[in-house]
């Protein structure tokens, strides 16, 4: 590891182009006998091809964002090497973008070779093996890159001879940003200037002008502006799609490929996004929203359903004491309550997105899996200082529980390595296309116990925030604030300061508190500001499975409204305030002997929900829920607002119920009925 950290980054970028170029040679050597391959086949190529376009990509802009100040060392013709090492880079990134296209056709167009060149007699015998020779030479030692400097001058027609200055589009290419040409496959475009970043100046024959990208471009020796006939453009329209980088690829009908187009399109959208310096380098696409979206396995509703034992006759987490007449409380590995207080020195987007939302997403992680449901709490933040997050805001009222700091986290995994992943993330849409999507800003994890297995601290931590994934190493959030720090011991000490972080505490429990938590399911994450309804939902569970059953063995369902629809809730943080709102308003009616008879207290919170959250979730006045859409939460919250005072000014929900200006969702059965069997998670391994 130590050898690692020691080299040069230049050095570190020059071998992976090495690597890179050698697994290109292999793919152009499997990829020549294309035409006799199965569709099976051209489908894995296509897609090695794609991942490889996609790391030759990302080494081009780690090595464009080098630096010689970076040099641990002095390095001799450190310019002329970076230049030559991007130029080779450029042409791989040619070859595999005109190799992806000649795949993803189900014919191969004669005369059209792997390097993208056209030519209109059959090649010889002797052309053949100069090309396969140039296919399988190796690119492993610091000659061999001489040598390939050298065919790629032959080679890159397009780049050095100065004579072409007409070109075919191979693909379609929609503008990225202001000064870029749009075209379509096909057109004929006159070259004006040739940059050397692969941008070239162009005009196409409406006189329009602008940027275009090189590796869409072709030099044939066929008549310039003659058309392809009626029958190659017909099979071009039925057999090919494009991804958002316009890469033409076979339409496939499983859905596999749909999550590859998808994982392709949102990784070129981020690369956009960071080469038009509207994110750092270090940002990357959300795992735990991407998590959050495959289902709901991650969701808090999930987790708050008892478990079952591997027979399917009991319940694992949920028991019941008859001494206490109760819920048996449940002590767990990890149980504790988790303040988050600021983020510091996040970077901040550039102009060409708009950020809809700011907030830390956590979990129970072990370095490979995530253990429990994903919290998101958000953040907020003032415009004199943007760069720092903030949590619990003082408000009028209640505080929302999505803005709640207070997180309560429960966890009986037996994982040395258990702990909290935290996970800053923005919403976003771009101003330009209006596509929304969400980035990391970094990540932290908190490890819960020591070497030797013994809990860590209850204090206020400081976590430096990393970049990329939580299953990367080594990325920087934003690589440039180490770039510019000196060696001095000073400006290192200046430049940790300007990393970001996040500031967070772990609270150490009373004995009332770590009773309270006891109640609740052993794995689950949550606010503390909606503990007591979620101990309210146990307790209520509890008697129906347990205490009041008929028969252990019944798997019949359960009439009861709150086991049916509480469980949404849990993914409604507005509903889940009119509930709190709801309950702090009758509670503070109840004299405290009637606040001591638990009995008294589940028969008012059972007519609470049914005047409060019930009727709102039938409600087809009620939007439905978007995260982070102002304009949803703003039309729910009034409804839900307008609701509650017409309940509060009846004295019931009983008004607006019988109203003719209701109308309500038509009554569905799973309004009211419990399915606890479909409903209660499998038991799983302990881990």
């Amino acid at each position: 590891m130590s050898a690692r950290r020691g080299r040069s980054p230049l050095q570190g970028a020059q071998r992976r182009g090495r690597e890179l170029r050698q697994q290109v040679d292999a793919l152009l050597a499997d990829s020549k006998e294309r035409g006799g391959l199965d569709p099976a086949k051209r489908n894995y190529l296509f897609q090695r091809c794609m991942e490889l376009k996609k790391s030759v990509d990302e080494n081009t802009s780690v090595l464009q964002n080098l630096k010689k100040t970076d040099e641990p060392a002095p390095v001799g013709n450190y310019n002329q090497r970076k230049e030559e090492e991007e130029k080779q880079l450029l042409k791989l990134s040619e070859q595999l973008q005109k190799l992806a296209a000649v795949l993803s056709q189900d014919n191969v167009t004669k005369g059209y070779t792997v390097d993208g060149k056209c030519q209109n007699r059959p090649q010889t015998e002797q052309e053949e093996e100069e090309e396969e020779d140039e296919g399988e030479e190796s690119s492993g030692e610091e000659d061999a890159e001489e040598e390939e400097d050298e065919e790629e001058d032959d080679d890159d027609e397009l780049e050095d001879q100065p004579t072409i200055k007409e070109c075919i589009t191979v693909g379609d290419f929609i503008a990225q940003q202001e000064g870029d040409l749009t075209f379509k496959k096909g057109e004929v475009l006159l070259i004006l200037d040739k940059k050397p970043d692969g941008w070239w100046i162009a005009t196409n024959s409406k006189g329009e002008r602008g940027l275009v990208p090189k590796t869409y471009l072709m030099a044939c020796s066929k008549g310039v502006g003659q058309e392809p006939s009626e029958e190659e453009s017909e099979e071009d329209i039925e057999v090919v799609d494009e991804t958002a980088d316009k890469t033409e690829i076979k339409k496939r009908t499983d859905s596999h490929w749909s999550a590859v187009r998808k994982a392709i399109t949102e990784n070129n959208t981020i690369d956009v996004l960071a080469t038009m310096g509207a994110v750092p380098a270090g940002f990357r696409p959300s795992t735990l929203s991407q998590l959050l979206e495959e289902g709901g396995q991650f969701q808090a509703s999930y987790f708050i359903q008892p478990e079952l034992t591997p027979s399917q006759l009991a319940f694992k987490d949920l028991m019941w004491s008859p001494e206490k007449d109760t819920i048996l409380p449940r002590p767990t590995r990890v149980s504790l309550i988790l303040t988050l207080w600021s983020c510091k020195m996040i970077p901040l987007p550039g102009v060409s997105i708009q950020v809809l939302s700011r907030h830390v997403r956590l979990c129970v992680f072990d370095g490979n899996r995530v253990l429990s449901n994903i919290h998101t709490v958000r953040a907020t933040w003032q415009p004199k200082n943007p760069k720092t997050w903030t949590f619990s805001p003082r408000v009028t009222g209640i505080l929302p529980s999505l803005l709640d700091g207070d997180c309560f986290i429960r966890s009986n995994s037996s994982s040395p390595d258990i702990g909290i992943l935290f996970e800053l993330g923005i919403t976003y849409i771009r101003n330009l296309t209006g596509e929304r999507g969400e980035l990391s800003c970094g990540w932290a994890f908190l490890k819960l116990f020591d070497s030797s297995g013994i809990p860590v601290s209850s204090k206020t931590y400081e976590l430096l925030l990393n970049g990329g994934t939580p299953y990367e190493r080594g990325v920087e959030v934003d690589p440039s604030i180490s770039r510019r720090a000196s060696s001095s011991v000073f400006h290192q000490m200046i430049t940790l300061k300007k990393r970001p972080q996040l500031l967070v505490k772990l609270r150490s429990l009373s004995t009332r508190s770590k009773g309270i938590l006891n109640l609740l399911p052993e794995t689950l994450i949550g606010s503390m500001c909606y503990i007591h309804l979620l101990i309210f939902y146990r307790q209520i569970l509890s008697d129906v499975l347990l205490k009041d059953r008929i028969s252990m063995q019944s798997a019949d369902l359960i009439s009861n409204p709150i086991l049916a629809t509480f469980p949404k809730l849990m993914e409604q943080p507005d509903l889940m305030d009119a509930l709190r709102s709801a309950w702090a308003e009758k509670e503070s009616t109840l004299k405290r002997s009637e606040k001591r008879d638990r009995e008294f207290l589940k028969s008012v919170f059972f007519l609470v929900y049914h005047d409060c959250v019930f009727p709102l979730l039938q409600s087809t006045f009620l939007p439905e829920h978007k995260w982070a859409d102002e304009e949803s939460e703003a039309s729910r919250w009034k409804v839900i607002a307008d609701f509650l005072k017409r309940n509060q000014e009846k004295d019931s929900a009983l008004y607006s119920l019988l109203s003719s200006e209701s109308v309500h969702k038509a009554f569905d059965i799973s309004e009211i009925a419990y399915d606890f069997l479909g409903e209660a998670r499998k038991s799983s391994a302990s881990v």
